[in-house]
């Protein structure tokens, strides 16, 4: 009897990344990589009906980027409204965070209440505690950022004079010269500001004090190990110094970079970048669910989502 307790996880959850859809024909990335714009949305939906056929999942989380940047500005809205409604025929709450596609598309102001995100001024960041024994971070991986905020707030003005004095290129969104994780220094990435940082060290300290295990969720990676040197937070470091002084944090979630990746760092923090969704040729997938134990986590990956333990 005890045994089969044991493999009972305490709850699961869904996850997919990068759906990125738009109504245009599909294309590839700068490393010319095929997209399917307009099949991410059937991907969606299939793992929409996936997660309510599994009848027990606690929630959703999508890891950002829920339209595509090359969406045309006269569709973004209803775009992301579309995407939003079929989320929403997941039979329980969805979580979402804010991407670089979804700035593209739509100012902060427009997108958080659409993405029914919670924070004041602006912010994108929140947790939330899905059982007693488990808090669930979400980050704002563009809190300073060249995208989303208006042109003269101090957030665009900080992240202008970042990539002024790490990127030389005239494109900011080329990491072309820059060596090993300086890469990192491009306009589609973003950092996380000193008020947030103090706020994770916060939700830490109190997830600690509450013998709570953590997931940290962000759109962009956290640790050069997980993905692309070029598809990092730009100071990944002072994050992962945050939840180093912890030992409640069990993985961080990201999306982002669209081939995935997987990486346990120095400290025992699993990284788990998730393969996304806009990837996936016709009849092909790419989500999946978490179940959560005691533990360890598993993610039961669907098709191009490779199934991992940690």
């Amino acid at each position: 009897m005890m045994g089969s307790a044991a493999r009972q996880p305490l709850f699961s959850f869904g996850v997919i990344a990068d759906v990125q859809y738009a109504d245009i024909p599909d294309g590839r990335s700068f490393l010319g990589t095929p997209r399917y714009y307009r099949n991410s949305i059937l991907v969606l939906q299939r793992a929409v009906q996936t997660w309510n056929h599994h009848g027990n999942l606690k929630f959703v989380i999508n890891m950002g980027d829920i339209v595509d940047g090359y969406c045309p500005k006269d569709q973004s809205l209803a775009a992301t409204k579309k995407l939003v409604t079929e989320f929403e025929r997941f039979e329980g709450p969805v979580y979402h965070m804010i991407g670089n596609h979804c700035l593209y598309n739509l100012p902060r102001e427009e997108l958080l209440p659409l993405l029914k995100i919670p924070g004041c001024d602006g912010n994108a960041y929140y947790d939330f505690s899905p059982t007693p024994e488990y808090r669930v971070v979400v980050l704002d991986g563009y809190d300073i950022s060249a995208v989303g905020w208006p042109q003269d707030h101090p957030k665009t003005i900080a992240a202008l004079k970042i990539l002024e004095e790490k990127n030389p290129n005239e494109d900011k969104n080329s990491p072309e010269g820059l060596v090993d994780v300086e890469r990192r220094f491009v306009k589609f990435n973003g950092g996380v500001g000193e008020k947030q940082l103090q706020w994770l060290d916060t939700v830490l300290q109190e997830a600690t004090k509450s013998n709570q295990k953590v997931i940290v969720c962000g759109h962009v990676p956290m640790s050069p190990g997980v993905a692309s040197k070029a598809a990092l937070l730009w100071n990944f470091d002072e994050v992962m110094s945050v939840i180093h002084k912890y030992d409640c944090v069990k993985v961080c979630l990201s999306g982002h970079d669209h081939k995935g990746g997987y990486f346990v760092d120095s400290h025992g923090v699993h990284h788990r970048c998730l393969e996304a969704a806009l990837e996936c040729p016709p009849g092909t997938y790419s989500f999946g669910h978490i179940d959560v134990f005691e533990n360890k986590l598993s993610l039961v990956g669907t098709d191009r989502m490779q199934s991992t333990d940690f």
